[in-house]
């Protein structure tokens, strides 16, 4: 088994079904941020926590500047941002499109490496 990718995840008071999706993509959730702390819109020198490797910001709970607050957080740490809505369709096409599922996947991996190999769900 390959170790799962971190990832910090900011916005929305619940995650419903996504962590199941991200868990699919082998990247796991070591912290939540809802995003409605007051002092996320005013730090400017915010920091992510130490091992992340994947930042998701869910766009339709977060507020401009919670969301700038976070990329600068990102963008200092070098740490890759998946920026999508909070609906499982919008987490898959955003992991899609990014070319990530292809990185953190373990079936997309595999299907690169064999026509009999199993293949990655969001390719079904």
């Amino acid at each position: 088994m390959s170790q799962l990718v971190s990832a910090v995840v900011v916005g929305a008071d619940r995650l419903g079904n996504i962590p199941d999706v991200l868990k699919g993509h082998n990247i796991a959730i070591m912290q939540h941020i809802s995003g409605r702390d007051p002092a996320h819109q005013k730090k400017k020198s915010l920091q992510l926590p130490s091992g992340t490797e994947l930042l998701i910001l869910l766009t339709d709970f977060l507020g401009h500047n919670v969301m700038k607050t976070f990329r600068s957080a990102a963008q200092r740490a070098g740490v890759r941002v998946l920026i999508c809505r909070r609906s499982v369709c919008s987490m898959k096409q955003a992991l899609e499109q990014c070319g990530y599922c292809e990185v953190a996947c373990p079936r997309a991996r595999a299907q690169a490496n064999g026509p009999n190999s199993q293949r990655c769900k969001r390719a079904a």
